[in-house]
């Protein structure tokens, strides 16, 4: 039998097939994700994009774990609002809509290229041509828009269409005044250039070179915030990362100033206060149960907000257990890369652009994030953001090592739905025992702002037996990207590889 090489889960084939055909190729498990990363951008263009950045949790095979966090920053100085390029605008998601923000000044100061060439410097071992000739060849020849990626197009169209620019890089090959549709032809030679320029010019192209210089007159000219020093002082950030014991299995996550792990970190400490194994999975006493845990986790990080660092601890652990016990509880474009390799190596990188902000660097195909311009990262208000900090992210890609010995690799898309899409997967794991496919398409709630979503799968009646307390209720008619996308794998003591692509997102799995 053929030594299997790895297992790769993603939001897309492509980016899944570049992954595969790095770990045929002789490289682990970073290799891939990096590869992956690059493809994500083409193959993904709406969650991913080199004007964005990410977290990658890495457990190399013969060390520690650690993040690294090359997520957006914010600019060092802010621009006076009367002078300021920043509007909404309206993603319709079909059963609800969301308000996000665009214009130059929303845009962050990015950190996905300088996270592509620290990544590779530290735990890579095929040269950078090589991890990016497949993403480069793909945007070149092109490849057919798949439904979801459709879907995703059509709900941040409003993003896609503000500028000719935006539009251009993603057109219809047959008519460049509409978008691209489900099984067209998806081309990005621009793109294809400056990834071709970079591997061989490398990451001053962008923070120092042409290409930031271009991105930096733009801001200063049509109401931006970012100005030379941001790009040139960007660094990343190497973690150590929150680590914490849920019945006998160790999670480890992103940490702090990023939101996502500490808060599934929080919820599985509630979570744990009951034996949930003993309920039926999607039965009323299990997503009440639940639903109390997720209302919790968002008082906590309304009142707590900006200071959570000691929720963790054992005295405020006490607390928000005591009010679940007695009853006393008060009636983003992202995408997600797990990969494991024979070798031992585990990588769970998650991606965003944001939505976008609807300006395109010239000659270049890269859309620039709108991270300024998502709530979830402004919960503070608009325009209020604290000036040089990186900014707080709910994206929380995870480890989990069993007392067996098997390992789990996950992370979600999502926004605010990233920490309960994890939350949910991980007990459906460990509490239910569920097989990672059942796992992964079991149907989620959400609790945000006084609404329970429901997914579609369950049932009626539960959905109206939780209405005494929480009467506020939004039910969806179909599995919806809303609730995220956790694409997973697995490697089991034994050394057998499986991995699930989330179908919310597009996910596939493959094992090479």
């Amino acid at each position: 039998m053929t030594k299997k090489r790895g297992i790769v889960a993603a939001g897309h084939d492509e980016t899944a097939h570049t992954a595969s055909e790095i770990l045929l190729a002789g490289g682990n498990a970073f290799d891939a994700a990096l590869a992956a990363m690059l493809t994500a951008c083409v193959a993904e263009p709406v969650l991913a994009s080199p004007g964005g950045g990410g977290f990658l949790t890495a457990m190399p095979a013969d060390s520690a774990p650690i993040v690294y966090d090359f997520f957006a920053h914010t600019p060092r100085q802010k621009q006076p609002e009367e002078s300021i390029d920043f509007h909404p605008i309206v993603a319709d998601f079909g059963t609800a809509s969301q308000v996000f923000h665009i214009g130059m000044a929303s845009i962050a100061t990015p950190g996905f290229i300088r996270g592509l060439f620290t990544i590779h410097r530290e735990l890579c071992r095929l040269p950078l041509e090589m991890i990016a000739a497949p993403a480069i060849q793909l945007a070149r020849e092109g490849l057919p828009i798949n439904p979801f990626q459709d879907l995703i197009a059509r709900i941040v169209a409003p993003i896609l269409q503000a500028s000719p620019d935006s539009l251009a890089i993603h057109a219809s090959p047959t008519d460049p005044t509409r978008l691209i549709q489900k099984g067209e032809i998806h081309a990005q030679p621009l793109l294809a250039d400056f990834f071709a320029a970079l591997q061989h010019e490398g990451e001053a192209l962008f923070y120092e070179g042409e290409v930031g210089k271009q991105l930096i007159d733009d801001c200063r000219m049509m109401g931006g915030h970012l100005r030379s020093e941001d790009l040139q002082a960007y660094q990343v950030i190497k973690r150590h990362p929150l680590q914490h014991r849920y019945r006998d299995t160790r999670l480890i996550t992103n940490p702090l100033p990023s939101l996502g792990g500490t808060l599934i970190a929080f919820s599985l400490g509630l979570l744990e206060t009951e034996q949930v194994g003993i309920f039926q999975p999607g039965s009323e006493p299990h997503l009440r149960h639940l639903s109390h845990v997720m209302r919790l986790t968002q008082e906590i990080r309304r009142d707590r907000q900006p200071l959570m660092d000691g929720i963790l601890s054992p005295e405020v652990s006490r607390h928000y257990r005591s009010l679940l016990q007695d009853g006393a509880i008060t009636k983003r474009g992202t995408t997600q890369i797990s990969i494991a390799d024979s070798q031992g190596n585990l990588a769970s990188m998650t991606l965003s652009n944001g939505e976008g902000c609807g300006y395109v660097i010239p000659n270049t195909g890269i859309m620039m994030n709108n991270m300024l311009g998502e709530e979830d990262l402004n919960p503070n208000g608009f325009h209020c953001w604290p000036e040089n900090q990186r900014l707080s992210s709910m994206m929380a890609p995870s480890l989990l090592l069993t007392k067996t010995g098997d390992t789990f690799v996950t992370g979600s898309g999502g926004s605010n739905r990233i920490r309960s899409a994890i939350l949910q997967v991980i007990s459906n794991l460990l509490d239910f025992g569920m097989p990672l496919e059942q796992a992964i398409s079991q149907p989620r709630i959400h609790y945000e702002a006084n609404l329970l979503s429901l997914e579609s799968g369950i049932l009626q009646s539960v959905a109206d037996a939780l209405s005494d307390e929480f009467p506020q209720q939004q039910r969806w008619g179909t599995k919806n990207l809303f609730f995220g996308g956790a694409h997973t794998v697995i490697r089991q003591h034994s050394g057998r590889l499986t991995g699930v692509g989330d179908e919310r997102r597009g996910g596939v799995s493959l094992l090479v």
